[in-house]
């Protein structure tokens, strides 16, 4: 496989800074080798253009750094986009979630995709129900046409509506909701499996629920990992923790399940901070799932 690595320097979409520092420690816990080994050819295509947050004025307290985040997102739609046209495989390294509407969306132009979403939280507020403002939380709302026009057409690059049928959209792992963010995503028709569900059924049962409602009628999938649906007790570096995640190898097998399909077409790494984490400990991990996700396993079945 072709793999084109692009770093997303972006914490415009939270209020806990250090996050943009996730694309470096991604790379330094040396996420090109750990491909490579697998056999894939890796190609690191730098990171996409960011301002200081410094020189970008906050704007509306309910959108948060909207221009500079939707200049951003566009910038990384076109390079996702090149590179699913090229044939290649996109793997994003962040920064904060809000990126995902530009990696998602450009995925989307050249592949009919479906997408799971691996995240402590449900990232479905809008404007008009978000506490905070920060527009990390909004990005799958934005994907399923839902909240600020800018967000959801990227300033007039892409048509209003959905850019992904909500049927073909799986959050796993969420365990940490917003009570107007709930309702939205219900009435949307999302496909969501909480932590609870991992408890009851099992990361296996979940995953297979959540394979089969990304392929339904697509050609692929698209994978957007925030390492907070990982328990911090084994992801200490995330800006947003929430107790009682997911474990280390369920974590894991959650992404060899989604590689395993032959259909996976693109995926984030976000929400890295090291600021916060302990000896590179996430951005360590982050590696690992990528790698499992492309192919290693503890040991290869014989034919």
């Amino acid at each position: 496989m072709d793999i084109d690595l692009i770093g997303v320097p972006l914490d415009f979409g939270q209020g806990r800074r250090g996050v943009d520092m996730g694309p470096s420690a991604i790379r330094y816990a040396d996420l090109q080798l750990a491909l490579e080994a697998l056999g894939h050819h890796v190609a690191d295509q730098g990171n996409v253009a960011v301002p200081v947050r410094e020189s970008c004025p906050p704007g509306d307290p309910a959108l948060k750094y909207l221009d500079a985040i939707v200049e951003v997102q566009a910038r990384l739609a076109d390079r996702v986009a090149a590179s699913v046209e090229r044939g290649h495989f996109p793997l994003v390294l962040g920064g904060d979630h809000s990126l995902a509407a530009g990696s998602v969306m450009g995925a989307l132009r050249h592949r009919r995709l479906g997408l799971i979403w691996l995240d402590a939280h449900g990232d479905f507020n809008t404007h008009e129900t978000s506490l905070s403002g920060n527009i990390h939380g909004m990005p799958l709302a934005a994907l399923c046409g839902r909240g600020a026009e800018p967000l959801v057409t990227l300033a007039g690059r892409e048509a209003l509506g959905p850019k992904i049928q909500p049927r073909n959209v799986a959050v796993v792992g969420v365990r940490d909701l917003d009570t107007e963010e709930r309702t939205l995503m219900r009435a949307s028709g999302v496909n969501v499996y909480s932590i609870e569900a991992i408890d009851r059924l099992g990361i296996r049962e979940v995953m297979r629920m959540a394979i089969e409602a990304a392929c339904e009628g697509t050609d692929g999938i698209y994978l957007s990992l925030d390492l907070d649906v990982v328990d911090p007790t084994f992801a200490p570096g995330v800006g947003t923790p929430v107790m009682g995640g997911i474990t280390y190898r369920e974590a894991h097998l959650a992404v060899e399940l989604v590689g395993e399909t032959g259909r996976l077409a693109g995926m984030d790494l976000v929400e890295v901070n090291p600021i916060l984490d302990r000896e590179n400990m996430t951005g360590k991990l982050a590696v690992e799932l990528a790698a499992s996700a492309l192919g290693k396993r503890i040991w290869e079945a014989q034919p």
